[in-house]
C-alpha cells in the first residue's frame, strides 16, 4: 500500500472510530492494518474502509485488532510481586482513601489482579477504575469470565477463593472481587484523565506509541497522580528520564510521583 492510502485511512479511522492512528508507530500499525485487511478479502485500503462501514462484525474485529488486547492475570509475576510490595509500603500507609486506575485494561485481568491484592491484604476504602478504548473488550471485562488457560498465573487457592467454576474449564470472577472495579471507556490519546489517583497501572501499551505521544501520556499520568502515588509500567517500558515527568524510579518499571 502506498503512503497516501494510509493518510486517507488514518483520517477515516479518526472520523469513524475515534482513534488517532498518527500517534502510533507507523510501521507496526501499518503492518497490523495490512494483515487484517488482507484477511477481509479487500484489495485496497479504500475497499476495506467500505467493508468496515457496512459490516459491523468486520468493524468490531478491526477495532479489536488495532487496539492490541493482550493481557494476563499478574502478568510478569515477579515484577507484579515487586509492585505489590511497593504498594503496601509506599501507598497504603500514606493515604486514607486509595484510588487505583488500570489504564488500557483489556479483558479485565489486570484490574481484577489488583482487586485480589486489595482483598488478600485487607486494604479497604479503595476503588479501581478500569478503562479501555474498545467497547466489546470492556463488555467482556465486566462479565469477568475466563477459561482455565487464561488463569495459569492464578494459584489454586486463589482460583477457589476468587472464581466460580461455571462450566468445564470456564470460570467467572466472584462478586466480592468485581465490587472493587468500575469499567469506563477511555482513549489514552484523546480522553480526559482521572484526577487524584494514588496508583496507575498501564503496562505494555506505550511501546506502540510514537515518542511524542508516549511522553504526553506519561506527563498526563503524572498530573493524575497524587504526590507519593505510583505508576506501574510494563516489562518493556523503561522511562529513561522520569524526573522530567516529576517521577522517580522506585523499582524496575515502578515509579513514584515526587
Amino acid at each position: 500500500m502506498m503512503e497516501q492510502n494510509f493518510i486517507f485511512f488514518n483520517k477515516w479511522v479518526l472520523e469513524h472510530v475515534g482513534i488517532d492512528l498518527n500517534n502510533y508507530k507507523d510501521q507496526q500499525m501499518q503492518r497490523r492494518i495490512t494483515n487484517i485487511m488482507n484477511s477481509s478479502g479487500a484489495k485496497t485500503i479504500e475497499d476495506y474502509a467500505l467493508i468496515l462501514e457496512k459490516d459491523r462484525d468486520a468493524y468490531n474485529a478491526f477495532v479489536k485488532h488495532i487496539t492490541i488486547n493482550v493481557t494476563d492475570f499478574f502478568r510478569n509475576k515477579e515484577i507484579f510481586e515487586l509492585f505489590e510490595n511497593c504498594f503496601l509500603q509506599n501507598v497504603v500507609p500514606n493515604f486514607d482513601h486509595i484510588k487505583m486506575w488500570s489504564a488500557a485494561c483489556s479483558t479485565g485481568a489486570e484490574p481484577y489482579s489488583l482487586a485480589m491484592i486489595l482483598d488478600r491484604n485487607k486494604v479497604r476504602n479503595t476503588n479501581i477504575i478500569a478503562t479501555d478504548i474498545d467497547d466489546n473488550i470492556l463488555a467482556r471485562a465486566k462479565q469477568g469470565k475466563y477459561t482455565k488457560t487464561e488463569l495459569t498465573n492464578i494459584a489454586q487457592a486463589d482460583l477457589i477463593k476468587y472464581f466460580s467454576e461455571i462450566d468445564t474449564d470456564k470460570y467467572v470472577v466472584k462478586d466480592e472481587i468485581k465490587k472493587f472495579v468500575s469499567f469506563e471507556k477511555q482513549d489514552l490519546l484523546g480522553s480526559r484523565y482521572p484526577k487524584d489517583v494514588q496508583v496507575i497501572v498501564c503496562r505494555n501499551v506505550t511501546i506502540y506509541f510514537k515518542l511524542e505521544a508516549r511522553d504526553e501520556v506519561y506527563r498526563k499520568f503524572s498530573e493524575s497522580l497524587s504526590k507519593g502515588g505510583l505508576l506501574f509500567t510494563g516489562a518493556t517500558e523503561t522511562i529513561n528520564e522520569p524526573s522530567k515527568f516529576n517521577l522517580e524510579k522506585v523499582e524496575t518499571f515502578i515509579y513514584r510521583k515526587i
